[in-house]
């Protein structure tokens, strides 16, 4: 078995593949959060030393623009320390900060609404990448506004966004691996009870126990129960076997010990008398057999979903067989079957059933035998029933030898041919299905036998 089929890897293949996916979509939504967050942080910020380089901006004696105090932050003291701010246009000489050291900003050639703020980005010292911030202000001494930028090294943003990724890389790798190890212990923990189902099923293979006793979730009881049901039904079965196979052996038992008496008894002078006694005594075997096999096959076929047999197939088969092992007695056998009517069982045992019925209606009917095959009321969908009434013109039987009639070996009327095995095997192998068979009076003067099964879904 390759290792891909268990369940177990599934599970955590699954688990895995999952939380990969989640905690990769929470780290790019945490990342671009906090990048949005620096970017603004990093932006109010130079917007303040915009606004503070504006406050403390005066014109001098000489009328060129000149700042009243420095600015607060040292990095603007600082040569290259990725700070720096600019008062006038490049190409002025203008006033710009100590960090620019001998360098100027390169602003763009355009103009700003007074008090509006314009980004832009530039090239700085030592190849910096500069986001600037620029307005112009209007100051009382002056009749043009002057330009005012502050710039900052994108280095600094970019730093402490990569810091930040790679401490919410590591802590969701772990958070990661502290995810499946759960679900590593989860799916160990939700499939132990399989283990003990296995445990158990090796006892009872081992026939240390008959049945399956131990405790299961709710997910998994209705299949113990489902095998413990299964297991019934084995025993059922083998028990059945047992007893057919018992009560087969003791009527071929009888039946052969007659044959060896009539046997020794043979001679010239009365071998057609025994010859005759002989072959009545393999048929009785034969009908045993057939009737022993016609009940294991039925129980065997008895609850096994998708078999069918189409009625009216298997009654005008038998009519026409009927009408020419009877033909001495011309009788008219007429058959009425709904379509698609369907017996939810094998084709021979309905054949063992009706064969049966419809022989017995054709020896006792005097000319008339009629074959009728419906769905009984309310009982149209699958696992319904159905009937089969079989009416016959003959001398019928008084109420108080019908049910004797269904007993094997009964025999009511000595004179016919027969065993008195074919009314109870169709009783027995009905009943297997969960059927049965009934003998009433028949509307044409004989015998009604009234045979129940059940109905497939068409």
């Amino acid at each position: 078995m390759r290792w891909t089929d268990s369940l177990r890897f599934r599970l955590l293949a699954g688990a895995a593949v999952w939380v990969a996916l989640a905690l990769m979509l929470a780290g790019w939504i945490i990342a671009d959060l906090f990048q949005t967050h620096v970017r603004q942080r990093f932006e109010a910020e130079l917007t303040n030393h915009l606004e503070q380089l504006a406050a403390v901006l005066e014109i001098g004696p000489d009328g060129r623009p000149a700042l009243r105090q420095p600015l607060s932050d040292p990095r603007f003291r600082r040569p290259l320390s990725g700070l720096y701010w600019q008062v006038g246009e490049s190409g002025d000489a203008p006033l710009r900060s100590r960090s620019l050291w001998d360098s100027v900003l390169n602003l763009p050639d355009d103009r700003v609404e007074d008090g509006s703020l314009h980004r832009h980005s530039a090239a700085g010292p030592a190849n910096q990448s500069l986001f600037v911030l620029e307005r112009f202000v209007l100051l009382p001494e002056r009749a043009e506004p002057i330009r005012i930028a502050v710039a900052a090294d994108r280095a600094e943003l970019a730093g402490v966004t990569r810091a930040f990724n790679a401490t919410l890389a590591l802590s969701l790798a772990v958070l990661a691996a502290a995810l499946i190890a759960a679900a590593l212990i989860q799916v160990q923990i939700g499939l132990k009870p399989l283990s003990r189902l296995r445990g158990a099923l090796a006892e009872v293979r081992a026939g240390r126990k008959k049945r399956f006793d131990v405790a299961m979730p709710t997910e998994i009881r209705p299949l113990v129960e489902d095998l413990n049901a299964l297991l019934a039904h084995a025993e059922e079965t083998v028990g059945r076997g047992r007893l057919q196979a018992g009560n087969l052996a003791h009527a071929l038992k009888t039946n052969l010990a007659v044959l060896a008496n009539e046997a020794a008894t043979l001679d010239e002078r009365n071998a057609r008398e025994v010859g005759a006694a002989m072959v009545r005594q393999v048929e009785l075997m034969r009908r045993h057999v057939d009737h022993h096999m016609a009940r294991a096959r039925a129980a065997a076929a008895r609850g096994v979903p998708g078999i069918s047999t189409p009625v009216p197939d298997c009654v005008a088969a038998l009519a026409r067989v009927m009408r020419k092992l009877h033909s001495d007695k011309g009788l008219d056998i007429r058959v009425d079957a709904a379509d698609g009517l369907l017996f939810a069982g094998e084709r021979e045992d309905l054949d063992e059933m009706l064969g049966n019925l419809l022989d017995n209606a054709c020896k006792w009917a005097r000319g008339r035998v009629e074959v009728t095959g419906r769905v009984e009321m309310g009982q149209a969908e699958a696992g319904g029933m159905l009937s089969v009434t079989l009416d016959d013109d003959g001398p019928g039987l008084p109420d108080d030898c019908r049910e004797a009639a269904l007993e094997p070996g009964v025999r009511l009327d000595e004179s016919t041919p027969g065993t008195g095995l074919g009314l109870a095997v169709v009783r027995d192998v009905a009943r297997l299905y969960g059927g049965d068979i009934q003998l009433g009076a028949s509307p044409l003067g004989g015998l009604r036998a009234t045979l129940r099964l059940p109905a497939a879904g068409a």
